[in-house]
């Protein structure tokens, strides 16, 4: 059974972020239905992933295979009957060799920034036969390789290459505002890179940006994707090590 403390938590803090996400769209002109709030559940618990698909949270984010990959088979195996199953979405920088592992489980990966990653996603949904693969291309917006992303000027490139694998599916682009820039800075800079973007590739619809801090600025920029994790779950003790 759920803890009944934590599920009032998340029912709060859920409540209050819905909220928020709400004035922001309002203020940007923009409805709350062109939003997905993906809830990032990293050293989260599967019992909180399952108590967020019972309020409707079905979209859910990890940045460690290791984890992602256990918590993916805990929530499937616990799974309530008739209770929609989490779209899982992989969002930290993803090493070649996991990528097997992520495609098993994950329908959406945002931080795809190389050739050689989009050709080990594409053969390993080949090779097991799933749908496709949705994919965020990862820029970079301050050029530091240590964050992942590419510079804006090699985007077509990578772009083309994921359209050209049937495997694949592109959705778009994300990114993470830069430490030292303000977030209104570093998501008009993306806008402009997105328009571009689009402009190119027409089936890219979505734009993965804005965290707990900046999600407002990123609302008012464009995003369609957040990426929310301390201001719907809260700072807990790590449950993975």
């Amino acid at each position: 059974m759920p803890d009944q403390v934590r599920g009032a938590e998340l029912v709060s803090s859920l409540g209050a972020l819905r909220n928020r996400i709400a004035a922001a769209c309002v203020a940007a002109g923009r409805e709350t239905s062109e939003i997905t709030l993906v809830a990032v559940t990293k050293t989260y618990p599967a019992a909180d992933v399952l108590t967020l698909a019972g309020l409707g949270v079905l979209d859910v984010g990890e940045n460690r295979d290791q984890e992602a990959r256990a918590k993916a088979a805990e929530v499937a195996e616990q799974l309530p009957e008739g209770l929609a199953a989490p779209r899982w979405h992989f969002v930290g920088q993803l090493q070649r060799k996991k990528a097997r592992s992520v495609a098993s489980y994950a329908h959406a990966v945002h931080s795809v920034d190389r050739s050689e990653l989009v050709d080990a996603l594409a053969a390993a949904v080949e090779q097991s036969g799933r749908p496709a693969l949705e994919v965020f291309v990862q820029v970079s917006l301050d050029g530091d390789p240590s964050r992942g992303g590419v510079v804006a000027a090699d985007l077509p490139q990578l772009g083309e290459l994921v359209s050209a694998r049937t495997s694949l599916r592109l959705r778009g682009l994300m990114a993470v505002a830069p430490l030292g820039i303000g977030p209104d800075d570093a998501f008009a800079e993306l806008a402009r890179i997105d328009a571009d973007f689009r402009a190119r590739f027409r089936q890219a619809d979505a734009l993965s940006a804005g965290m707990s801090q900046d999600l407002d600025a990123a609302i008012r920029h464009g995003a369609t994707h957040l990426r929310v994790g301390t201001a719907l779950l809260g700072r807990r003790t790590p449950a993975f090590g």
